[in-house]
């Protein structure tokens, strides 16, 4: 019987993971959207901004291109312009290598003063970049 409970439980918890979405967050902690596991990109009131493809195409929630993430962090916007960079250790930079802020390994946000502006616990470092510091949605 012990086995049984311990199983459930196990199960519930792994069905809750997929499922589940990762929240974004401003400095007061009102959420301000999710990101669904597939990178569906939603508000605070569960509408749908858009999406983040595994290819790193941006679409809005007209299905339409606003952007892309390059694999080496480079993110262009619907008419591939350089937008900026997000290195693989959190550092966010504008087009012109200027340091907008960083995206530390917890989820914290933080702009260029080192102020806290947000939080984005769970969610892929260039999607949280996409987010905070480039306005595509």
């Amino acid at each position: 019987m012990k086995y049984k409970v311990i199983i459930a439980l196990l199960m519930l918890m792994f069905v809750e993971n997929i499922s589940s979405a990762q929240s974004y967050r401003d400095n007061n902690n009102m959420q301000l959207g999710k990101v669904e596991s597939d990178g569906t990109i939603r508000n605070a009131n569960n509408m749908c901004l858009g999406k983040i493809f595994e290819d790193g195409t941006i679409r809005d929630n007209n299905n339409r291109r606003v952007g892309t993430i390059e694999k080496d962090g480079t993110i262009r916007d619907r008419n591939n312009m350089r937008l900026g960079t997000v290195s693989s250790d959190g550092v966010v930079r504008d087009n012109n290598n200027m340091r907008l802020g960083t995206i530390s390994s917890d989820g914290t946000v933080r702009d260029n003063n080192n102020m806290r502006v947000g939080t984005a616990c769970g969610i892929n470092t260039k999607y949280a970049a996409v987010l905070f510091f480039f306005n595509l949605f």
